[in-house]
């Protein structure tokens, strides 16, 4: 897949680092969705010894349930872990990943916030502006911001709000599961972001493409795993 060119070095500062998530957030768009989404590209990660990660994408087709790719790479881990700042471990090998697949996802979902993070501009933002394409996060925690307890149904919504509004929705997505926090990355609303969470659930918690994604890391994970065993 094609991208666009980067927006910047990744060999920064932590301090540097949240000056320009700061001054990315104002490249941060919301656009509606066209009525044919169908392809949706999910994104997991894992670590391998501290050193190294593995970043996977797997493409599922929402409109018949079928996986139609995965990707993925192991990289070096250039970034040091700093609460705030995952998109700088995790993103370079992301978007490296993305680079080889072969079909055109419609969505690009991740497990991480977007606009729900202390800056405004967390994984799904930043991976949004370096794709080029529509991104949005669905988490399995909460980052910032507080929330009611939406009710115990599938599709039940409560706002996540902060100091300037509403940075996202809670969503449940399966009566008697805990809910997910879903956030706008980049070319994407909000309101699309929710209904492609439900649309993506089947039985699970997870939306199928993230959850695919994950367990595909987990896999290579293990096996990388023995091999250095």
């Amino acid at each position: 897949m094609k991208l666009p060119t980067p927006l910047h070095l990744w060999s920064l500062s932590p301090t540097r680092a949240v000056s320009m998530q700061k001054r990315l957030a104002a490249r941060v768009h919301t656009s509606a969705l066209s009525k044919d989404v169908r392809l949706v590209a999910g994104a997991d990660c894992a670590f391998v010894e501290s050193d190294r990660i593995i970043a996977c994408w797997v493409v599922w087709d929402i409109s018949d349930g079928t996986l139609v790719e995965k990707q993925h790479v192991v990289r070096a881990v250039r970034f040091p872990y700093v609460p705030g700042l995952l998109s700088f471990r995790e993103a370079p090998a992301l978007i490296a990943a993305a680079r080889k697949l072969r079909t055109e996802p419609h969505v690009f979902m991740v497990d991480g916030h977007g606009l729900a993070h202390p800056r405004r501009f967390g994984l799904a933002c930043h991976l949004g502006l370096f794709l080029g394409r529509p991104t949005m996060g669905c988490a399995k925690s909460r980052l910032c911001g507080v929330n009611c307890d939406p009710a115990d149904r599938r599709g039940a919504i409560a706002s996540l709000t902060d100091r300037e509004g509403e940075i996202g929705r809670v969503v449940r997505t399966q009566r008697g599961v805990r809910p997910v926090y879903v956030s706008i990355g980049h070319l994407i609303t909000l309101d699309d972001a929710v209904r492609l969470t439900l649309e993506s659930c089947t039985k699970f918690r997870l939306p199928e493409p993230t959850r695919l994604a994950h367990a595909e890391v987990s896999r290579l994970r293990r096996s990388l795993s023995l091999e250095i065993a």
